[in-house]
């Protein structure tokens, strides 16, 4: 009986990415911290789809510091309520400050 490989390829789940980064609404303006969740087949695609949903709110710049993708549904707000509109295919910006 041949095993296959269990790898991030073969996910159950579709894969949520998390990118955590400083926007600006004006060029050379103050950063806002925002923390972007998407669902996409892989990194440079989330890169993308969050570059785009940033634009369309009117952010003018962005500096993506980290990227990751979520293994567990997060607990608290507004963390767990993004996920589950990543999940519905929508780009989930939060934003502090």
């Amino acid at each position: 009986m041949i095993n296959l490989p269990d790898n991030d390829n073969n996910l159950d789940s579709p894969m949520v990415f998390i990118v955590i980064a400083k926007a600006y609404e004006e060029a050379g303006g103050e950063a806002i911290d925002v923390h972007v969740m998407v669902a996409a087949p892989d990194d440079d695609s989330a890169v993308r789809a969050v570059l785009n949903a940033l634009s369309e709110e009117g952010f003018v710049e962005a500096d993506l510091d980290q990227i990751g993708m979520l293994q567990d549904i997060p607990d608290e707000e507004p963390h767990a309520s993004a996920y589950q509109g990543a999940l519905e295919g929508e780009v989930s910006i939060i934003r502090f400050g």
